[in-house]
This record gives C-alpha cells, structure tokens and sequence, in this order.
C-alpha cells in the first residue's frame, strides 16, 4: 500500500499533520509518511500516545485508517498532555491526588448520554498512558456549566481517605458566583435542609427533613442589574449554592433550572476559585486558585 506524502503539513506548536487519502493501518502509514524516522523511533511515537487520529489518542499499530481522516503526531509528551486534555489543565499532581482547572461545559463525570468528554474519562486515558494499572477515583464534583478548580484521588485509598474526613481536611471551598439584582445585604449566611424532587431539582426546606446545608456569601460589588458574590462552603450539597442564592431573590446567571431570568455571559455564572485542604499522605496544607471569569467583573461593574 502506497500513501500520498503531498498532505502534509507542520502546525505553529510543532505538531505535524498528515491527511489519509487511501484506507489502510496506522503504523504502516506512519512509517511512510516519517521515512526519516527508524522504524522503533514511530512505534515509540505511537506507544508514548503522541498519535491522534482525528480528535482522539491512537496507539494501536493496526489501527484501520480512512480515507478523509487526519493524523496528528505531537512534538512531544508535554504538547499530548495539553492537546488531549480538552476543556481542562493539570494544576498538581503526585502519586496520590490530580488537581485539574476545569472549563465551563465540561462534565465531571459521565451521564447517560455522555460517556467519554469527561473530566473523569480524559484523566483515566491520561495515566493510563504512563501505565495502563493507573486508575482515577472522583472525590467531588463540578456541575458542567461551573467551572474551577477540582481534585480528583489516584487510588481507592486516597479517596476514601478525602471523603470520610472531608470537613477535616478541607480548609477552603471558595467560589464566585454572578447572581440577578442588586445584593442589599454585604454579607450574610444561609441555612437549610436540601431534597431532591422527582425531576431530579434541589429544593430547601426547613423541617430538617433533608440534608444540611450551610453556605456564607459576601457582596463583592454590584450594580442594579448584577452581583458578584464570595460563596464559602461548610457543606457541599448537590446544586447547594444554586439553591441558596435563589432562596435569598439573587438566582445565578445563566441558571434558569433554579429561576434566572438572564444568559447574559453565554454560561452558568459560577466558579470554583479556590481549593484548600491538607494533603491526604504528607499532610500538607495546599492550596489553588483558578482566575474568575473577566465576564464576572464586567458585567458586575
């Protein structure tokens, strides 16, 4: 099988692209378009995961190519970490803990519908490339629409060690929400018992028939139409804040499940800004921050 060479190629981040015009497998089309290259020196390509086919990660040798489709063969390990990890970045990571900065639109975890444009699912395939053993365990949760900071355990261990000693460990859940009207009030806390409805809404009551839920806010500053509020949390209840602000009159932008009026910034107005707790193995105290959105200020002003 003989492969067209004129397709090809070299992105600004060093990447090279090779358009497929006849079907056939990976590793030999590889191997003609890179002629320069040892026969070991593409296999090791392949098998380090710096292959995309199209929009995935590809390192089996047979893998069958078709007609129309693109190979991309990053520069280096760095350039697969930042090219296959979508809607996210690595902040930290060691031997027991993954501490991501997650876009807005990406889901922690999978759903029915949506199984592999996780944040869970993108860290799975990310160690297993180093060690196809590697495991990833979630420990806590972003709803799609917020974005920020999140942490994920490597091992069983670890996450139940973050889980059952969550309130010990965790120093800081900071976020920042965008909310509807102007906050009267400059800061304040809100209490309640969370259920959850047959169509799957949070909603508060005060007969403690529910979970606790505690959350502190603070006014940051605010116009007539806006707010921008500090969120600080003493539990982390499914949708808590979502819940809260609405109960108080200031429903998040962008949150029409939970009565918003408004889509002003295209997204849900909240975000994850700071996460700190305490080592689950060294014990030391860690701390990270994610930038809040510009659209946060500017419509906030």
């Amino acid at each position: 099988m003989s492969y067209n060479k004129r397709n090809t190629k070299k992105s600004s981040n060093g990447t090279i692209i090779f358009k497929v015009n006849e079907p056939g497998e990976l590793l030999p089309f590889l191997l003609q378009q890179m002629d320069n290259r040892s026969r070991n020196s593409v296999k090791s390509i392949l098998t380090r995961g710096q292959v995309k086919v199209d929009d995935h990660i590809e390192t089996k040798h047979n893998y069958p190519l078709q007609r129309g489709q693109v190979v991309s063969v990053l520069k280096n390990k760095v350039a697969v970490k930042a090219s296959t990890l979508i809607g996210m970045k690595i902040l930290f990571e060691d031997n027991s803990i993954i501490v991501i900065e997650k876009d807005a639109g990406l889901l922690s975890i999978a759903t029915e519908t949506e199984k592999k444009n996780t944040a869970l699912h993108q860290l799975m395939d990310y160690v297993k490339r180093s060690d196809p053993r590697n495991r990833v365990f979630v420990v806590h949760r972003l709803d799609k629409e917020t974005s920020g900071v999140m942490m994920f355990a490597k091992s069983e261990k670890v996450k139940r060690k973050l889980q059952d000693n969550w309130r010990e460990l965790v120093q800081e859940r900071t976020y920042v929400a965008l909310v509807e009207g102007e906050l009267t009030k400059p800061e304040g806390t809100i209490k309640s018992w969370l259920k959850e409805s047959k169509t799957h809404k949070m909603y508060s009551v005060q007969d403690r028939d529910g979970q606790l839920a505690i959350t502190h806010f603070r006014k940051v500053q605010s116009n007539k139409q806006f707010s921008l509020v500090e969120v600080n949390l003493d539990t982390g209840r499914k949708n808590q804040i979502r819940v809260h602000l609405s109960d108080i009159g200031h429903p998040i932008v962008g949150d029409k499940k939970y009565g918003a009026k408004t889509n002003e910034i295209g997204r849900l107005g909240l975000h994850a800004k700071i996460l700190s707790f305490k080592h689950p193995v060294t014990e030391q105290l860690m701390l990270f921050r994610s930038d809040v959105p510009k659209s946060f200020f500017a419509k906030s002003r």
